[in-house]
């Protein structure tokens, strides 16, 4: 385990908790990219795993908090879904998923009406994640090293920016969150390319209140509060918009919600050191 880790993983159990691990983010590396601004994307391909397709897909949640937002321009927003259960970033083939007339050639609008769409680029970023243990696994981390520049530079060669959505750590092991945050930023700053703390915010959010399950039964994947939790960081990330007072709940209790958006908002704020 690289000497980082160590230290980190020795801090933690020293302090104890999540809260401490939530506490040490702000030791890490800081990210060099820290907005998207003032172009911001209207457009996302999310590539990954089960992660991101666990309750009915987070980037659908994306589009429809996006689209609540700006009403006035919610047909210009569109987010787009590809992944394989448990993959890494060298799974996927980002190359074939620009091709001309392929993905995201046709839609459906509100009332369920197919909509063939007239692109002058397919996306405008891809959002991109590796599998849950890979950036800190010893056997995988160069992996996802070597092929968080190779899918950054098929990104941007295609008219797109590349953008790391850094994942949680699992229920049972807290630990894994500061060298996950760690690992996703520095590969972030290498490659010039936002990285979206979806990880730093289930921390903060369990420090505050770990009553709230953000996992399913298997302690890896999101419940539908992760998922939305997850949902509100990736909109703050995008647009620069804070979700506190969003109208999209995704059928979470008002109050619940509410403390979600706020949890996000405080996480993009201190990532980003707004």
């Amino acid at each position: 385990m690289p000497k980082l880790f160590r230290v980190l993983a020795a801090v933690f159990m020293a302090l104890g908790g999540i809260s401490a691990v939530a506490s040490m983010a702000n030791a890490q590396t800081k990210p060099v990219v820290t907005t998207l601004g003032p172009d911001f994307p209207k457009t996302g391909i999310f590539i990954g795993n089960s992660f991101f397709y666990y309750n009915n897909g987070l980037p659908g949640h994306l589009s429809l908090m996006e689209k609540a937002a700006d009403p006035a321009n919610k047909l210009a927003y569109r987010n787009t879904m590809v992944t394989i259960g448990g993959s890494g970033f060298d799974w996927h083939d980002v190359e074939s998923y620009f091709r001309p007339n392929a993905i995201g050639n046709y839609s459906f609008d509100d009332n369920n009406n197919v909509v063939f769409n007239k692109l002058d680029k397919l996306f405008d970023v891809a959002v991109m994640m590796d599998c849950s243990q890979c950036p800190i696994h010893p056997k995988l981390n160069s992996v996802f090293t070597d092929y968080a520049k190779k899918n950054s530079d098929i990104v941007r060669a295609k008219g797109a920016r590349p953008v790391f959505f850094m994942s949680w750590a699992y229920a049972d092991k807290p630990e894994m969150t500061a060298p996950l945050a760690e690992a996703y930023t520095v590969a972030g700053n290498a490659n010039n390319a936002l990285v979206i703390p979806a990880g730093l915010a289930f921390a903060k959010a369990i420090s505050k209140q770990p009553e709230l399950n953000l996992y399913a039964p298997d302690k890896r994947h999101p419940s539908l509060a992760g998922t939305y939790l997850a949902t509100c960081v990736v909109f703050a990330a995008l647009t620069g918009r804070s979700p506190v007072g969003s109208a999209y709940l995704a059928g979470i209790d008002a109050p619940t919600a509410t403390f979600l958006q706020n949890v996000a908002w405080d996480t993009v704020r201190e990532y980003y050191a707004k």
